[in-house]
């Protein structure tokens, strides 16, 4: 015991819930410096990997300038007056490429510390196309291209791809920034020499040697490059690289195979090189290099990506994983102190009934704690009308507890339906659409559905009401949301299809909980201008730019979903146009079935006479106008369904 005396001190000098912030502070200090760190680890990979895209930003127009130079050269070197245009398109190319990087450079100068390379790069490209008939143009080129491939292995460097750690990408780096473009110069060099063997009409040994090499050089680099991309598709998690690159591989592996065969007969024999064979097979070469390049480079993207996601993820994981457990021991802390509170306050009060004499109950406390024997000294003075007790006490709690339990399921339920629901942020960052929605549930828990999303360029909208209203309901709207985001990420753009695999779905699961809910639906895929219409709900109002109504009636368009496990034959689809200061409002009936005090509908003229008059105004203003004009019409009346209001108009 003696050891423990200053901390039964301090415990014993602290109530409760001091005893307990002390002992939770112990607990979070270490728990918090870990997950620190934990953190910090997590979020170095993601600026790693992100550093890793900036580097790749600034290779694409660097590649270009890469391939271009050569290209000039070779242009400049024939001296043939009718390359002239030529030669301006070509630096025309590398201008244009220029005016690509500098974006990027005055974005990442900084980070990457390439301002003063680039200005250099610049600078002497200037000049040399100021002197582009000097007799200095091999010089002037020979830096160009130094300088050139000084900035793409700083860029490798200062952005972590020479580091990667996985091997896919790795390969896939190694390529971009060593394999791919030494292949390149050679392919440029053997461009030239040939160029120089059909101006002068025959070869030297020297350039036959060269050749020798350079076929050589290209073989071996052939060979690796191949080597190198299979391991990458080996390893490669998300299974994108095979799919991807293969056939554009292959064609430039097997092309670059066919030129370097071109090797033997010049070391076998005295045969003259054909100069325009070897000059168009490295100039096609060159074209499907950059065509490589560039894929890998997109696909190098997608991963970096990937891995950047992948660790963002494990970042909310851990994140929801360390707030369950703080709040799960803040839950047991609470639970230990109410207990503790009620084992004292239990006992208290029946020591001041036995002292009055009135006392017959057992005290019964689900405790195996010390107190427990304090409470059997009680309970050995009554135990039969404690067991009454206790069984009332019980009852009661349960109830307690169970109508806690379904209130905090119907709010749950209440917030998750508020929180899909689309944001004002996400309709505003629609391009060519106006967007304003409402929806508010008649109970706790709404059956009322919409949504707007946007994929790929197209947008699905959706409008639907599940017959009645409550948890049910609520669950059914929840699992519609889940299934119509689902369908549209997986690319699904039949109609028909869409509609069928929706209502099999809920369907499917309608049966599973035994419930006779369905409900009507109708989507809508928007693009450009064009609206096509499916599903059956309520009345689709087109409200033309001077106000004038059309009303599209949904019947023919569809079925009632989870009604029936098979409604392809019932599906249709109807094409709208939409011109500038065109729109569509999309409802519930609880808005023209909405009562006032005398039991008078809203109805459907009303609604469309308020949206025409306002229509000259914003989305939001006319929702607004709308929601106004329905709650001067109910009044006091109670709502009995759900209001939901969707308006849409073409900008």
């Amino acid at each position: 015991m003696k050891p423990f005396q200053p901390a039964i001190a301090l415990m014993n000098r602290l109530k409760y819930p001091q005893k307990f912030a002390a002992i939770s502070c112990l607990f979070i200090l270490p728990l918090s410096l870990v997950t620190y760190f934990l953190i910090s680890e997590i979020q170095t990979r993601i600026n790693f990997a992100a550093k890793e895209i900036i580097g790749n930003s600034y290779l694409r127009p660097l590649s270009e300038l890469w391939v271009a130079l050569p290209q000039l050269k070779i242009l400049r070197d024939s001296n043939s007056i009718q390359n002239s245009s030529e030669i301006i398109s070509t630096e025309n190319k590398i201008d244009n490429s220029l005016s690509q990087l500098k974006p990027v450079e005055l974005k990442f100068g900084k980070v990457l510390g390439t301002s003063d390379k680039f200005n250099q790069l610049r600078n002497n490209w200037i000049n040399s196309k100021t002197n582009r008939y000097s007799n200095n143009k091999s010089a002037e080129y020979n830096l160009l291209i130094n300088q050139i491939h000084d900035l793409r292995s700083h860029v490798g460097n200062q952005s972590n791809l020479i580091l990667d750690p996985d091997l896919d990408t790795y390969y896939l780096m190694d390529a971009t920034l060593l394999k791919l473009p030494e292949m390149q110069r050679i392919l440029a060099e053997i461009q030239s020499i040939s160029q120089s063997i059909k101006i002068h009409k025959k070869v030297t040994p020297l350039e036959r040697a060269e050749l020798i090499i350079l076929l050589g050089m290209l073989r071996d680099s052939n060979s690796e490059l191949m080597d190198n991309i299979d391991v990458a598709f080996t390893n490669n998690p998300p299974g994108n690289l095979r799919p991807k690159l293969t056939q554009t591989l292959n064609l430039f592996t097997q092309n670059i195979k066919k030129l370097t065969e071109r090797v033997n007969p010049l070391i076998d024999s005295e045969k003259v090189p054909q100069p325009d064979d070897y000059f168009a097979d490295a100039e096609q070469n060159l074209k499907q290099s950059s065509l490589l390049w560039n894929q890998i480079i997109d696909e190098l993207d997608f991963l970096l990506q990937y891995r950047i996601d992948g660790f963002a993820r494990k970042q909310i994981l851990l994140y929801i994983f360390i707030f369950i457990i703080l709040a799960i021991v803040v839950y047991i802390f609470v639970g230990f102190y109410l207990g503790l509170i009620q084992t004292i306050s239990s006992l208290s009060g029946a020591s001041k009934q036995m002292v009055e004499g009135n006392f017959a109950d057992e005290i019964a406390l689900d405790t195996q704690d010390e107190l427990t024997e304090v409470v059997k000294s009680f309970n050995n003075i009554a135990v039969a009308l404690v067991k009454a007790n206790q069984e009332i006490s019980q009852l009661n709690h349960r109830l307690k507890t169970e109508n806690i339990r379904m209130g905090a399921e119907l709010e749950i339920t209440r917030k998750i339906q508020q929180m899909i629901l689309p944001k004002d942020y996400e309709l505003a960052q629609i391009s060519g659409l106006d967007i304003a929605g409402f929806m508010k549930p008649a109970s706790e828990v709404g059956g009322d559905y919409y949504d707007v999303l946007q994929s790929k360029g197209a947008i699905k909208i959706g409008i639907g009401d599940v017959t009645g209203h409550g948890l049910e309901s609520g669950v059914l709207m929840l699992m519609v949301q889940t299934a119509v985001r689902t369908l549209l990420e997986n690319n699904e753009t039949d109609y028909r299809k869409f509609l069928d695999t929706l209502n099999r779905t809920i369907y499917n699961n309608v049966q599973r909980m035994n419930s006779d809910k369905n409900l009507s639906l109708s989507l809508l895929d928007y693009q450009e201008g064009t609206l096509h219409l499916s599903g059956q709900h309520e009345e689709m109002i087109v409200v033309r730019k001077e106000g004038a109504i059309e009303r599209i009636d949904t019947l023919d368009l569809g079925f009632p979903i989870g009604l029936e496990a098979d409604i392809t034959d019932f599906i249709s689809q109807i094409e709208i146009q939409l011109h500038s200061g065109d729109g569509v409002v999309l409802y519930t009936d609880g808005i023209t079935e909405a009562e006032n005090m005398e039991n008078v509908l809203y109805g459907m003229e009303r609604l469309c006479e308020v949206i025409s008059n306002n229509w000259q105004k914003s989305a939001v203003e006319i929702r607004e106008a709308v929601i106004e004009d329905l709650q001067q019409h109910i009044g006091e009346q109670k709502v009995y369904d759900d209001i939901t209001l969707l308006v849409l108009k073409q900008k």
